[in-house]
């Protein structure tokens, strides 16, 4: 289905055709009909979908038709400031042929950044993309117009609850207009997103797209190795091919730092995000890596939701993530668009049972690698006993990267 076959705006579709945007993907052609209707929708959908198209697209093409004042006619809830930046600077390629006004507001800046977002919002934006504990801040110093609201969007609703934004997320919405169109979009459907649906939107459709699978583009295998064995695999990975666009997925802060200050010894072009940078350090990082000034990005898991860029060749994951969730994310930066991707998990004997838990989600145990004869031997890969090292569900504290 073409984005013309949606009757949009004009000056909206000149938008789309200058980003080179012909044919609307699965998600688009399900949930942009249904949000044009006036209906709410729930929206599960795999990363690298479009899902962000498919709530501006008709939303914007919505508040076109509404009178010009200052009140914000749409509020977009997101987990990072990442993933706020993005949808804003998405929106202003969308809608730049128009007159749609957009702010993105999140905290990590300084006193600056706090009074700038504050004239914005004062003397109004049609559009407002931010993170809970911002947006709260505002609101309660009484000066956001929410008073018109037309469209409420949580956008990776999944990810905010396992933030512990469940809280702040109700009392954001509970000082909203009750008559207003609400869409959730989530990558995952669990029991907690479908308690918060029920309290947020009224009768929605629900849409499913390919929920919890990798694209099918990406080419996985796994490593069984020990913990002292990570480094090194990672760097005859690294040397023993010419790669553009590494990211490599730790889950702590620990291991991020460590393993890129190996990487440089090695003469690597590496960077590291964590949440110790600040936000500008963190811009400045994902800038050289798009410009292909850094080759490899070692990050915690800040990263794996908020990033579009479009021909990363490989992910690894230095650590077993989480959950298969958080596996399916991180490996979906690769393979993004028409491309094909290749995605290393390194296993050590703790995370055994934790990555037989995320070959249980997939459906089909991942291929196991042979290490290189210079790395040396693995442990013998044995998913079925818990070694003691699973955090599960809940085992890491929410946000805690």
């Amino acid at each position: 289905m073409k984005f013309v076959d949606f009757k949009l705006d004009p000056k909206l579709l000149e938008g789309i055709e200058a980003m080179g945007f012909e044919n609307a993907t699965p998600v688009q052609e399900q949930a942009i009909p249904t949000i044009l209707s006036g209906k709410d929708i729930i929206a599960s959908a795999q990363t690298g979908t479009g899902k962000t198209a498919a709530f501006l697209l008709p939303v914007v093409h919505e508040i076109m038709s509404l009178p010009h004042d200052d009140s914000i006619k749409a509020l977009v809830i997101v987990p990072t400031r990442e993933l706020a930046i993005q949808i804003d600077q998405q929106l202003e390629g969308l809608s730049y042929y128009t007159s749609i006004s957009s702010l993105a507001v999140y905290g990590g800046g300084d006193g600056s950044g706090f009074a700038q977002e504050k004239e914005a919002l004062t003397s109004g934006a049609d559009v407002i993309i931010g993170t809970p504990g911002r947006l709260i801040a505002h609101l309660n110093m009484g000066y956001v117009k929410v008073d018109k609201l037309n469209f409420l969007i949580l956008d990776e609703a999944d990810r905010m609850l396992d933030m512990g934004f469940n809280e702040d997320i109700m009392k954001i919405v509970n000082g909203l207009p009750q008559k207003r169109q609400s869409l959730m979009f989530s990558a995952t459907m669990p029991s907690k997103i479908r308690d918060l649906a029920r309290k947020l939107l009224k009768d929605p459709d629900e849409i499913n797209i390919a929920i919890s699978k990798p694209a099918e583009r990406i080419v996985q295998a796994a490593f069984s190795v020990f913990e002292n064995q990570k480094v090194e695999l990672t760097k005859h990975i690294l040397t023993a091919k010419t790669l553009q666009s590494v990211i490599i997925f730790c889950s702590t802060k620990s291991n991020t730092k460590t393993l890129n200050r190996e990487l440089k010894k090695l003469g690597v072009l590496s960077e590291e995000i964590h949440s110790d940078l600040e936000q500008k350090e963190r811009e400045s990082v994902l800038r050289e890596f798009k410009n292909k000034k850094l080759n490899v990005l070692v990050a915690t898991d800040i990263l794996s939701r908020g990033i579009d860029i479009e021909d990363i060749e490989l992910v690894i994951n230095y650590d077993v993530p989480n959950d298969g969730e958080d596996y399916i994310h991180r490996i979906g930066r690769t393979a993004r668009a028409a491309s094909k991707g290749v995605a290393f998990t390194f296993i050590n004997e703790k995370e055994q049972f934790q990555f037989g838990q995320i070959e249980q989600l997939l459906g089909d145990p991942v291929p196991k690698a042979k290490l290189p004869a210079s790395i040396g031997e693995g442990p013998v890969y044995n998913p079925k006993v818990n070694k003691g090292g699973n955090r599960g569900r809940g085992g890491r504290k929410p946000g805690k990267k």
